[in-house]
């Protein structure tokens, strides 16, 4: 499923651009710091196209620079403020390396104005399906039967390592044991290849492994039963007062962006995400949740993640 996801992403790409070549609108780059063919980057592509049809004289160009913090960090330094130019930013880079990394960060929260939140992913638990494990009292009864825990994750101190950490240090596990991986879709497929007994994924990564009965998908970081989707009805961690932080893609330019334009982005994105094309694919298709968030909402998001980490920092560490 996702390779179809991909190729339907690559077809957005040259749509953006022959858009772009279209007429005299204003471009606004859109920089995504991670992988071009991840989540984030497939998702600004189909806002770029979207772009086209909530404004007459403005369009968004989707770009992909692989490199996370080091990306953002050249960004800041080459843009001012009124450039056209959009970015990423997320928990991670806001709210995890700041603390476990603080020099590997050039920039601050400060050097950026918000504009929208492009989208929540709420990760999931993806377990071994032999475990038998398929709900949350499954996996605290194999906690309390002081049974070994090994868990894959997307990076030894991403956003995924500090949520089985949490969780699962938050249950008393004794033995315990992540293991990162260099790909978000490695660490997906671990678990079902019998290189680890859990994983904690995006949805969509470990879809094709569910179906397959590789492993069972346990809960949802989230303080709620999913809604919608392959995995519809499956428990949220908040619902046992467990820790649990969603994984955001924040829209922002740079500090300082004057507010006629600011507002102007705001209202596009507004436009795109609340247009029935990009709910259905944002839902259906990609297992993603549209999730408008004010600038307090979004404060209070990284306020909550950084107190997981610092609770837990020394535990992953």
């Amino acid at each position: 499923m996702f390779k179809k996801i991909f190729s339907y992403s690559m077809a957005l790409v040259v749509a953006s651009a022959v858009a772009v070549g279209c007429g005299s609108k204003e471009s606004w780059t859109v920089t995504c710091p991670w992988a071009p063919s991840g989540v984030a980057a497939m998702v600004s592509q189909k806002a770029a196209t979207l772009s086209t049809k909530v404004s007459d004289d403005t369009v968004f160009v989707a770009d992909a620079i692989k490199g996370d913090a080091a990306t953002i960090n050249t960004w800041v330094m080459d843009k001012k403020a009124n450039d056209p130019a959009l970015t990423f930013v997320n928990e991670g880079l806001l709210a995890i390396t700041p603390i476990i990394d603080p020099k590997k960060a050039r920039f601050t929260k400060d050097d950026f104005v918000y504009i929208q939140n492009l989208y929540s992913s709420i990760f999931v638990l993806s377990a071994k399906a032999d475990l038998n494990i398929k709900s949350i009292n499954d996996l605290k009864k194999y906690i309390e039967e002081g049974n070994t825990v090994s868990v894959a994750v997307n990076g030894a101190t991403s956003a995924e390592a500090f949520l089985a950490t949490a969780l699962f240090k938050s249950l008393g596990v004794k033995d315990f044991k992540l293991t990162p991986y260099t790909s978000a879709a490695e660490a997906a497929q671990a678990a079902s290849k019998g290189e680890t007994l859990f994983a904690v994924s995006h949805q969509t990564q470990i879809l094709e492994s569910s179906e397959q009965g590789k492993v069972n998908v346990v809960a949802a970081f989230d303080n709620e039963p999913l809604a919608t989707g392959p995995f519809k009805g499956t428990e949220g961690v908040g619902q046992y007062n467990l820790p649990y932080f969603k994984n955001l893609c924040l829209v922002v330019a740079r500090a300082g962006t004057d507010a006629k334009k600011v507002e102007k982005l705001q209202k596009m994105y507004n436009d795109i995400l609340k247009d029935p094309e990009m709910t259905k694919w944002l839902t259906d298709t990609m297992l993603l949740e549209v999730n408008l968030l004010t600038k307090e909402e979004v404060d209070k998001e990284l306020q909550n993640v950084s107190d997981i980490v610092n609770k837990y920092k020394d535990s992953l560490m």
